[in-house]
């Protein structure tokens, strides 16, 4: 199977569905063109494609090894990740002020789409690196950002986000990791010696670079017990010269690397911090306030997390129609004799791709629009655009992780269908996307958790204010919709009406229920988070309907690509929308049974 970057989609969703036109509005990227953008779609594919795309399964196969206390990577990654660098990928949405491209953050984020599409092991290491890079803007000294920000830019050195200890998974209240104030080194900046042991460290070690900044949670001698009481401090990997040149090892290093299901080529490290007493570090912030630099890194590590599903689920439904087309069995109804037909012209196995096709065009509306939010929050024209911008972004967040990841696991399981029981033969190549894609409904906080922040801090933070501006812009779009000349386009509009109207019926409901029942509330958490992917992929592809609905008939050469937009709409519109309609009941059910265990278990 060859693996295409889908540039056009891409393209489609951001200028059709994801608003992604009103960054160039905000005067904030001046060089910001439709040229630039294709050119820099075009090339992000070239790159994907050629370079990482072909490594993908042989990662599989030779997955990163712990040699002799140094992590290998897999055949391959090195010289690519070498390319990543050199075609200055990692740099594109930082500051020009330290070697940045200073253009959206949005278009940073269609390239960890394409990355994932092309190989999900390969792309996860340069994630944590950006989330790096953002927290030390957020939080750095000018000494801090001078030392280390222009190299992680660039991506000449990685970086990595150490928060996970054996004992503190979710609850982070339990790190145990210490920092200790040991004085001034010889430019005067405060050092800490820290020790302790972190667990499930992407690229925690590994030979692409010849330093790794680590970004770890550690509580000083005196902290309060709890969150409240976790700092965050920088440990390089090789200390670094006022220069900028490297210095001496720094005492962390990958002690075990862990054997998991899927991502075979990441390196998933278990390091160690401190074992001969001579880790050192610098505070990064406030003491005490290190849960909110983490914050900034795992906001967006959750939209980056839910990209790695679109570009997971993207390369599920490549291999899987092209096994269709190919594959022949059987004939049509009907038919007794004659030639076996590809199993694309079977009914249920087009329901399966265009299930597969349409979930992940859906994910990916809602992602790309998550982005654009975010850029807006941020270089909005005025208050009022980056206030509405903010709140959409918080929103989104949490369903752009967790609805995404969700559905990248749905469509996986899909492809291995599509393939049959060759689908459960590791030759086939679809039964990796399967395994690569389950760990992405689980880190950056599960998907539960991220139902809990949605029905939580999002919804009932602002009194509902935010949902219910969202819910009013999907039910304008929906009467819009509903009375376009093509009835195809108009039934998109009247089943978004449909799922539009039960979602708001499910946020007056939890709204509600607060008053009274948190438990409740929290029962119905799930159910609602899904109701909602369902309804705003539904609302993104609707938008996408409409505009291919005009560009039939201004575009003849383009038509049949615009005309499947709208099926594939319409495909999700009788499938998810409709299922959003009946979600609402198991949103508002109440509290759960307090079953003991035992009783389960009969």
């Amino acid at each position: 199977m060859t693996y295409t970057t889908p540039v056009r989609d891409m393209r489609f969703i951001l200028d059709h569905a994801a608003g992604f036109s009103a960054l160039e509005k905000t005067g904030a990227f001046p060089d910001l063109s439709d040229d630039l953008v294709a050119a820099v779609m075009e090339e992000m594919g070239k790159y994907c494609d050629q370079v990482v795309a072909p490594l993908n399964e042989e990662s599989d196969r030779k997955g990163a090894r712990l040699e002799n206390g140094v992590v290998r990577t897999s055949p391959g990654f090195k010289e690519a990740y070498g390319q990543y660098v050199e075609g200055g990928w990692n740099s594109l949405a930082f500051p020009e002020a330290h070697g940045g491209q200073g253009l959206p953050s949005t278009l940073a984020n269609a390239l960890v789409d394409g990355l994932n599409g092309a190989s999900m092991s390969f792309a996860i290491g340069t994630t944590l690196t950006t989330g790096a890079v953002k927290a030390i803007l957020h939080a750095g000294t000018d000494e801090q950002k001078k030392l280390y920000l222009e190299k992680l830019v660039s991506g000449e050195w990685t970086g990595t986000m150490n928060l996970t200890e054996p004992q503190a998974g979710s609850d982070l209240s339990a790190v145990r990791t210490k920092a200790e104030p040991v004085g001034p080194d010889e430019n005067g900046i405060e050092r800490y010696k820290i020790s302790g042991q972190k667990i499930y460290i992407t690229y925690g070690d590994h030979d692409l670079t010849d330093n790794i900044i680590h970004l770890v949670l550690a509580r000083l001698p005196d902290a309060p017990e709890g969150t409240a009481g976790i700092s965050m401090f920088i440990v390089p990997k090789a200390h670094v010269n006022e220069d900028g040149s490297l210095a001496t090892r720094n005492d962390v290093q990958c002690i075990k690397l862990e054997e998991k299901m899927g991502l075979h080529g990441s390196p998933t490290c278990v390091m160690a911090f401190g074992e001969n007493g001579e880790c050192y570090g610098t505070l990064l912030g406030e003491e005490n306030k290190g849960l909110k630099n983490m914050f900034v890194m795992m906001n967006a590590a959750r939209l980056d997390v839910g990209l790695q599903g679109v570009g997971i689920a993207e390369r599920a439904f490549q291999r899987a129609l092209a096994f269709a087309q190919e594959r022949r069995q059987g004939r049509a109804p009907g038919v007794k004799t004659g030639d076996m037909i590809p199993i694309y012209e079977h009914a249920d196995v087009r329901r399966m791709l265009l299930a597969m096709k349409a979930l992940t065009e859906g994910a990916r509306g809602v992602c790309y629009a998550n982005a654009v939010a975010y850029d807006l929050a941020r270089h909005g024209a005025d208050e009022n655009v980056r206030r509405e911008a903010a709140a959409l972004e918080g929103l989104l967040t949490p369903i752009s992780k967790a609805w995404s990841t969700d559905r990248a696991n749905d469509v996986a399981s899909i492809g291995v269908q599509v393939h049959g029981g060759m689908g459960y033969i590791e030759e086939t190549g679809a039964a990796q996307h399967m395994r690569d894609a389950r760990i992405a409904a689980i880190y950056e906080g599960t998907n539960g958790i991220q139902a809990m922040d949605l029905v939580g801090r999002k919804l009932q933070g602002d009194g509902g204010a935010a949902a219910n501006a969202f819910i009013a812009l999907m039910a304008k779009e929906a009467d819009l919709a509903s009375a376009a000349k093509r009835e195809d386009v108009a039934h998109c509009g009247r089943r978004l009406a449909e799922a539009v109207t039960a979602l708001k019926t499910s946020t007056d409901a939890l709204l509600g229920l607060a008053r009274m029942d948190q438990e409740a509330v929290l029962a119905g958490a799930a159910d609602y988070l899904k109701q909602f992917g369902n309804v705003a992929a539904g609302y993104y592809l609707t938008r996408g309907a409409v505009a291919a609905a005009l560009l039939v008939n201004e575009d003849a050469d383009g038509a049949g690509y615009y005309e499947a937009k709208i099926e594939v709409a319409k495909f999700f519109a009788d499938r998810y929308l409709t299922e959003a309609v009946a979600l609402t009941g198991a949103v508002t059910g109440g509290a759960l049974p307090q079953i003991e265990p035992d009783l389960l278990s009969a």
